[in-house]
């Protein structure tokens, strides 16, 4: 019976030499295997066909992790900003990334129920694009570097009332050339200051328009009596402070600088005359006015940095018109360099400062 069963499969055909049974295992193995070449691009069923692509990496050189600044900063690259602008551009952009995650996380634990936090980084974010040319308006303000002209050639304020000031302080003879290059950084950080102010001041009109035109009485609670409430406030409290900065521009102007100025810094001396108007102990404000030194000297070596890399991008300008690569290449290590340490320098300046104005801020608040 067996014998019948192996007759009908093997009818008519004679086994397999030993050779040719050892040549199909080794082709099926193959077969089994798959071809090494097709492996490395992988097939329909490899896992590099059926995995998810990982997502796409962001380019070398982005210099920020959120996407609408790194969008700001090529657009102000593309419009060929000086070096010193750039730098600034990109300490502000940084305190805003910032705020921005920091927001991120109050808003994911819950907080921020009123938007005030939300409404408070768009409008920084108004502040910078418009400081720096970037909001679109054909008739943004260009604000000059506070630091490359110890001179003041370009005595344009775009304020009446600061160049009559500035012509004033200039013609009266009661002012060396190092404390006309002082009130000329004092007049245009004026200036910026009144800029900002504006720019809020718009975007709080626009703030009230949107919440006149709510037809439902329900939508009135996206835009909130406490967060108009503090725009207001804080608008109050830049416009006190302008009008202060003004009287104090006006007489310094008229009488000079005297003996007893404690600061030259702009933004320091403001710091210390809104420090001294707070609720501050005398110890306290002793240890502040220490810090504030510290503070200055800070932006000193930043100022000096800004300095340094203008006059390396105008060499590096004039070597790489008469292209000698070696030359070239030094010159952009240098640049770049510079360009890294007045970046770091910026950040840490106003990183600061948003820390001294804070604890001045919260000693007003204890004294109400």
């Amino acid at each position: 019976m067996a014998s019948s069963r192996l007759g009908v499969g093997s009818r008519g055909l004679p086994p397999p030499p030993p050779l040719l049974l050892l040549l199909l295992l080794l082709l099926l193995l193959l077969l089994l295997l798959g071809p090494w070449p097709a492996a490395g691009h992988g097939g329909k069923y490899s896992r590099e066909k059926n995995e998810p692509e990982p997502p796409p990496q962001r380019e070398p050189g982005g210099e920020f992790r959120m996407e609408k600044l790194n969008q700001l900063w090529e657009k102000a690259q593309r419009l060929q900003l000086s070096p010193v602008k750039l730098s600034e551009l990109h300490a502000d952009l940084k305190m805003q990334e910032r705020e921005e995650f920091a927001w991120k996380k109050l808003k994911a634990e819950g907080l921020d129920a009123d938007g005030e936090r939300a409404a408070k980084l768009l409008r920084n974010l108004s502040v910078i694009l418009a400081k720096y040319g970037l909001d679109g308006r054909k008739d943004a303000q260009a604000v000059n570097s506070n630091y490359l002209s110890d001179t003041a050639e370009d005595d344009s304020l775009g304020d009446p009332k600061l160049e009559k000031l500035w012509h004033k302080a200039k013609s009266s003879g009661k002012f060396s050339s190092e404390e006309l290059a002082k009130l000329w950084r004092e007049l245009q950080h004026h200036r910026e200051k009144v800029h900002e102010y504006n720019v809020l001041l718009d975007a709080l009109s626009r703030t009230e328009e949107t919440r006149e035109n709510v037809i439902s009485p329900l939508d009135v609670s996206r835009v909130k009596e406490d967060v108009l409430h503090s725009k207001h406030a804080e608008l109050k409290d830049r416009l006190r402070a302008i009008n202060q900065g003004y009287d104090r521009l006006r007489q310094v102007s008229h009488r000079g600088y005297g003996a007893e100025a404690e600061f030259e810094e702009p933004r320091v001396i403001d710091l210390w005359d809104m420090a001294k108007s707070a609720n501050f102990t005398e110890k306290e404000l002793e240890s502040f006015r220490e810090e504030l030194k510290h503070f200055e000297a800070k932006i000193e070596k930043h100022n000096h940095y800004q300095k340094q890399l203008e006059i390396s991008h105008q060499k590096l300008k004039h070597v790489e018109s008469f292209g000698d690569q070696e030359h070239v290449s030094r010159n952009k290590e240098k640049y770049a360099m510079l360009e890294e340490k007045t970046k770091e320098l910026g950040y840490k300046v106003k990183k600061h400062f948003q820390d001294l104005s804070g604890r001045i801020s919260r000693a007003r608040h204890n004294e109400l």
